[in-house]
């Protein structure tokens, strides 16, 4: 069966995907695990669930190799964030074909490499060539909300299931333009996720009487030293490559513009001043650890003055840091007037671009748009490499797509209203991975 063929099939997998609610929470993940499940068995091949809690179930899938090199892991989460129905232009659960899009929550984050990645195992299947060594598929639970009833538990309970080398899952190889240059980040690290308390205690008092020490207040004093400044620079090996590789490739004057990000005097100037207003959070977000306020307690009656008021902080760190580092860095902005609790603290994972898998990657790419230029790359953001990580898996971003120049701001696609992907840009990317994994699997 042709390429083409095997993408279309992977197409209509997605739709399917799409139509299928699995916000997180609650999840509700099974009956997606099961459609992809179904669709093994159809092709052959023997899928295995397995869940922590009902409704959370995991679809795990092996293509056996010859066993004489270490098996690869594809992975994608079957879960997805809420979506508000009523500020999307499209249904968030319709899996609905508009304007060469299609569109629906999970569409890149991250049901379309669950698609792509199972197909590749079916294709291969179906060519019956020979391999030199396992190919896993992995579609799990959980990771929106912290990977315990999908990738953790796998690690920590099934680890037989999907140990591997290498693992490629999110976010990778998707179109990054800047100037008259498009390139293709790979991710190769991701930042730490941790979570902070800010408690603020003060006296409780009548609303109509207010006094000096209110806890909420204090509490407000403190998010507004957080909120505006930035914490220190601190370049890690992946983003000094990814910045000097930009720099290298862009035209005059933006060639000598980039490296001042490496700089602690310049870098904020040009975050704020002259990058494009698209890519001045993502770039400072890979410049430094950050902490941002997402949840506020204080009261619960308006004539009442608090005692006590809290924030959680939703914090992330770069390599090399940690939750402890985070704090002393918070603790210094906002001094001691309020008290400070170290929830949780998932740290950053950081992996080697020089492989032969990753050359293998971005040379896949570079055949696929001989203008576009692969480039390793750090994500702020939170993936299931943290927990595959743990069992010595190399894992990189790589579940290709691509879109028309201007179309879309594609870090908005994650989490934000209107998610989609371009129709033809998936097929191009199911043709990328499976040359990519074709080539990996069978050599």
């Amino acid at each position: 069966m042709a390429t083409s063929e095997h993408a279309e099939r992977a197409f209509q997998t997605l739709k399917s995907l799409l139509q299928i609610d699995t916000s997180n929470p609650p999840g509700n993940e099974t009956p997606a695990a099961q459609l992809l499940a179904g669709k093994f068995r159809d092709a052959g091949l023997e899928p295995v669930l397995l869940h922590h809690v009902p409704g959370r179930d995991n679809v795990v899938c092996r293509l056996k190799g010859n066993g004489t090199k270490a098996p690869l892991l594809l992975n994608a989460h079957l879960d997805v964030v809420p979506a508000e129905a009523d500020k999307w232009a499209q249904p968030p659960f319709g899996g609905v074909e508009q304007g060469g899009f299609l569109w629906g929550r999970g569409a890149i984050d991250m049901k379309h490499m669950a698609a792509m990645s199972a197909h590749v195992l079916m294709a291969l299947k179906e060519e019956g060539v020979p391999l030199t060594r396992d190919l896993i598929f992995a579609g799990v639970a959980d990771e929106e909300a912290g990977c315990v009833h999908g990738s953790k538990f796998l690690v920590n309970e099934h680890p037989e299931f999907v140990r591997a080398e290498y693992a490629l899952g999110e976010v990778g190889a998707f179109p990054l333009d800047i100037g008259p240059v498009r390139y293709w980040p790979i991710q190769v690290a991701e930042k730490g996720a941790v979570r902070i308390t800010l408690t603020a205690r003060g006296d409780p008092g009548h609303g109509s009487m207010p006094h000096a020490n209110q806890a909420v207040v204090k509490l407000a004093r403190a998010l507004d030293a957080l909120g505006g400044a930035r914490l220190p620079l601190n370049i890690t090996p992946p983003v000094r490559r990814f910045i000097e590789e930009l720099a290298r490739t862009q035209p005059l004057p933006t060639r000598l513009v980039l490296p001042l990000l490496l700089n602690p005097k310049t870098a904020g100037f040009v975050v704020d001043n002259v990058l494009p207003q698209a890519l001045r959070a993502s770039f400072a977000a890979a410049l430094a650890d950050t902490v941002s306020a997402t949840v506020l307690r204080a009261g619960d009656k308006v004539n009442v003055i608090p005692s006590s008021a809290e924030a959680k902080l939703d914090g992330r760190t770069v390599p090399g840091h940690d939750g402890r580092d985070l704090i002393d860095q918070v603790r210094e902005r906002i001094g001691a007037e309020v008290d400070i609790t170290l929830d949780s603290d998932d740290p950053p994972m950081e992996f080697s671009a020089d492989t032969p898998l990753f050359r293998l990657l971005a040379d896949t790419l570079r055949r696929a748009d001989p203008t576009g230029i692969p480039v390793p790359y750090m994500i702020p953001g939170y993936t299931d490499a943290k927990a595959y990580g743990r069992l010595g898996i190399t894992c990189y971003g790589f579940s290709p797509t691509r879109f028309p120049v201007g179309s879309v701001v594609f870090s908005k696609m994650y989490h934000g209203h209107d998610e989609r992907v371009h129709i033809d840009g998936f097929k191009w990317g199911f043709d990328v991975l499976m040359k990519a994994v074709r080539t990996w699997v069978t050599t």
